[in-house]
């Protein structure tokens, strides 16, 4: 190989393979080979979300890089939880677990290979990890330490074999910022003196290094980088400003993210019901989890002044729930605190670190205005938990995930069916089918979702979800009277509920009221900002009323957030076709046709919402002059 042969770059390298391998294939190698092959393939899924390259995986070993070390921790991270959650369901003799090098190093790139020394240092650093862990160089620490709620464990210099120089080396851990050094260990005589003196002494300052503890010193936090206001990409509100983001699953196990997430979201929920706050959408915010986004970033993004972090490890029926509030143009924490309760007292720990929150704020509300709005209407508590389950499938947005939450909002109604967020949830759930196109009778199927939004407006009606839920399905009925004024009942429930502001601007839209709507999108917008499908309704709306450049820069900014979304392209055509920018729409055509190849511009007009009218057809015709069929 001449250096003309190859070249050179500096990538992050993530190197994996499985313990007692050998074992596991003398046992029964052919349940090895089965167990290992689906779980390479999870870890393939993983890397690509990640969005790293897998580069090799001879035998039990998988070789990939990422361009971000963060990344690549964060890959590592995920690896472990769903591998952990899959052994669950095997023998305990038959569980396979992985270990994890990552390093940031300069490698040869040979084609689509790549080696040297960075990629030697990676597979050494995986045997320093443990079963199920993850060790980093130093070099990956350095630019991974505040940047992800993780904590580390220094191993020191570690010679490894077929490297010169020793490299340091760091564990990963689960606890959230934690950096322990190695201590070096004293010899045996030595050790024994020292225990001696600390028996003799710990007797002595325990009282006074307790209070001196409790008094004097407070534990340290991580610094908070200051937030500008003239970086920021909206305009700070006049009134307290706060994105509360997904708290951190600490539990190490996937499958209770919904319940973190569900945590989140009652806080979201409970807070945007006070007029004197400006509270962004869960959304937005979640559009953060897994990237360890700094508080910074989120406030300059979000155009908020304070963010609240959380995080909760939970094991049976006890949970750990520890909470920040931090004044991000200040750059310090207003307020932090640590639970131990019981999961049956989840609802009250919300109301306990809302009113605590608002306290902060210096917000003065009523009692009833920190409602806890997921649990309103239930006292059981399994109904509540499938809510929050079904909820984080059906934000998936695809038929599949969509499938399982209509079950688990069937089984909360089973358990309580006086229970509203349960018939909320089902309604929604319900009417996506129409929309994933797996309904047999869409007329049916509306009907149905009708039924269960109404009865969770008779169930709750000061429920602002429950009027949106009917509102939508009115909408796609094509009632668009009706849907207007569901739609106007949760705005005036809710009027912080980008939800409900949405909803009534999808009906007015629909209606060619779009000068009406425009108002209330750009309010959702400002409260949620990162949601697609809001989009979608704001470019139509500045089309319908001239407002065509407005509208085309709404939609590529929303298909940064979902790049392969065919709804915002279609609303793209229509709006280059109005623009005459046909070369444009043509291009924007192709491009549906790529990603949907069965996409049907008859079966879309035959479910569109509009009203009958020259508008609709003028929309229609906009897809077809551009060659969508």
């Amino acid at each position: 190989m001449t250096p003309e042969d190859f070249k050179r770059k500096l990538t992050a390298i993530f190197s994996a393979d499985v313990v007692g391998y050998s074992r596991l294939m003398g046992e029964d190698e052919a349940a090895t080979v089965k167990t290992l092959e689906a779980y390479k393939q999870v870890m393939f899924v993983l890397i690509k979300q990640h969005r790293g390259r897998v580069v090799d995986s001879p035998g039990d070993n998988v070789l990939a890089e990422f361009a971000s070390v963060v990344d690549a921790v964060q890959c590592g991270v995920a690896v472990h939880k769903e591998i952990q959650a899959r052994n669950r369901e095997l023998p305990e003799i038959r569980r396979m677990q992985f270990r994890i090098g990552i390093n940031l190093g300069d490698v040869i790139e040979e084609e689509a290979r790549i080696y040297g020394d960075g990629v030697n240092i990676a597979a050494r650093l995986e045997s320093l990890a443990d079963p199920g862990g993850i060790c980093v160089s130093k070099t990956a620490f350095d630019h991974i330490e505040a940047k992800l709620p993780l904590g580390y464990e220094y191993l020191g210099e570690q010679a490894v074999k077929n490297i010169a120089k020793p490299v340091g080396a760091y564990k990963v851990l689960m606890e959230p910022r934690v950096t322990v050094k190695a201590q070096a260990k004293p010899k045996e005589g030595a050790q024994r003196r020292l225990m001696f003196i600390a028996l003799a002494g710990v007797l002595v300052v325990a009282a006074g290094a307790a209070a001196f503890w409790q008094f004097v010193v407070r534990p340290s936090r991580p610094p908070v980088e200051k937030a500008s206001k003239e970086r920021m990409a909206l305009p700070l509100p006049d009134k307290p400003s706060i994105a509360v983001m997904p708290f951190l699953n600490m539990t190490g196990e996937q499958k209770q993210d919904f319940f973190c997430d569900g945590l989140s979201e009652s806080l979201i929920t409970a807070l945007s019901k006070v007029p004197q706050l400006f509270v962004i959408a869960r959304e937005s915010t979640f559009s953060y989890k897994g990237k360890g986004a700094k508080v910074r970033q989120v406030s300059e993004e979000l155009g908020v002044q304070y963010v609240l972090e959380g995080s909760v490890q939970r094991a049976g029926d006890r949970v750990r729930v520890t909470a920040q509030l931090i004044d991000a143009l200040k750059g310090h924490h207003l307020w932090s605190e640590r639970y131990d309760r019981s999961v049956k007292d989840i609802f009250e720990l919300q109301d306990e670190i809302t009113m605590k929150i608002l306290t902060e704020l210096q917000v003065k509300i009523t009692e009833g205005e920190a409602a806890r709005i997921y649990a309103k209407g239930t006292k059981n508590l399994q109904a509540y938990l499938k809510v929050l389950e079904g909820d984080g499938y059906r934000n998936q947005t695809n038929k599949e995930a969509n499938a399982v939450a209509k079950r688990l909002y069937h089984e909360a109604v089973d358990l309580d069916p006086n229970y509203p967020m349960a018939n909320i949830g089902l309604a929604r759930a319900i009417g996506f089918d129409v929309l994933f196109g797996v309904s047999k009778s869409p007329e049916e199927t509306l009907s149905n979702s009708m039924k269960w939004a109404q009865k969770a407006v008779e169930l709750d009606n000061s429920s602002a979800e429950a009027y949106a839920a009917l509102s939508t399905t009115f909408v796609y009925m094509r009632q668009h009277g009706k849907a207007i004024e569901a739609g106007e009942r949760a705005v005036m429930l809710d009027p912080n509920s980008a939800m409900a502001l949405y909803t009534l601007a999808m009906a007015l839209n629909y209606s060619y009221r779009s000068d009406e709507a425009l108002p209330l999108l750009r309010q959702a917008l400002r409260l949620n900002p990162f949601v697609p499908r809001y989009y979608h309704h704001f470019s139509t709306a500045c089309r319908e009323t001239g407002r065509y450049e407005e509208g085309i820069a709404g939609l590529k900014k929303s298909l940064q957030f979902a790049p392969n979304d065919v709804i915002a392209r279609v609303v793209l055509v229509s709006l280059y076709m109005y623009a005459g920018r046909e070369d444009e729409a043509r291009a924007t055509v192709a491009e549906i046709q790529r990603i949907d190849p069965n996409f049907s511009l008859a079966r879309f007009s035959r479910w569109t919402a509009w009203k009958e009218g020259p508008r609709r057809d003028r929309f229609i015709d906009s897809l077809r002059k551009a060659g969508l069929t």
